[in-house]
Parts: C-alpha cells; sequence; structure tokens
C-alpha cells in the first residue's frame, strides 16, 4: 500500500506541474502577440517592445500577462485601462527618438503616425 500512495503522490505532482507548463505557454503566447502588437503600435523592435510591456507590468504593478491580455485586446477595440494607456506612452516615449512614429490618442486608440 505504501508504494500505492507514493504512485498516486507522484501522479499528482506530475499533473501539477504539467498544469504549470501549459499555463506557462499560454502566457508565453500572450506576450508575444502583445511584443507583435507593441512593435506595429510604435515601431521599435521585439527586444523594446518585451522592455516596454515590462516597464508598463511594473509601474502599474499588474501581472505581465494581464497586461498582455490588455494589449492584445486593444487593437481590436478593446480600450486600455488609463494607468496602463498612461505607462505604456511612458515607457515608448523614453525609448522612441522624439520625432518618432507613435502617438497615444487621448480616448484610448492606438494611431500610427
Amino acid at each position: 500500500m505504501p508504494e500505492d500512495e507514493e504512485r498516486a503522490s507522484r501522479v499528482a505532482a506530475l499533473r501539477e506541474e504539467i498544469a504549470q507548463l501549459q499555463r506557462a505557454v499560454d502566457s508565453h503566447a500572450v506576450v508575444d502577440q502583445a511584443i507583435g502588437v507593441v512593435m506595429a503600435w510604435s515601431g521599435v523592435r521585439p527586444e523594446t517592445a518585451w522592455e516596454v510591456l515590462r516597464d508598463v507590468s511594473q509601474h502599474t504593478n499588474t501581472k505581465l500577462r494581464e497586461i498582455a491580455e490588455h494589449v492584445v485586446r486593444w487593437p481590436r477595440g478593446g480600450g486600455l485601462p488609463e494607468q496602463v494607456r498612461a505607462a505604456m506612452g511612458a515607457a515608448v516615449r523614453r525609448r522612441v527618438p522624439v520625432g518618432g512614429r507613435i502617438r497615444l490618442k487621448e480616448r484610448n486608440t492606438c494611431a500610427l503616425r
């Protein structure tokens, strides 16, 4: 019987590990999509888009995955929360030279120059 309990415990641990890995894969996909949105919106390179998302997460004290989910919904008409919009605009402005091609509209939408 102790062997059965050990096996059951190991199976439970492996199931939890699989669930964690699946969540990580899902999260990674959303973050990658958000990097693409930031790149298209601001014209920055992938590394810079990643830094922007990370900065927004840190400055708003919001999980990166949540920020990524907002950003992915944004081009389809989902507004950005004001705090996220402001942090994202600031993060991009810190990285895009003056006269760069981004502009954040006040009405919570994205626009390219």
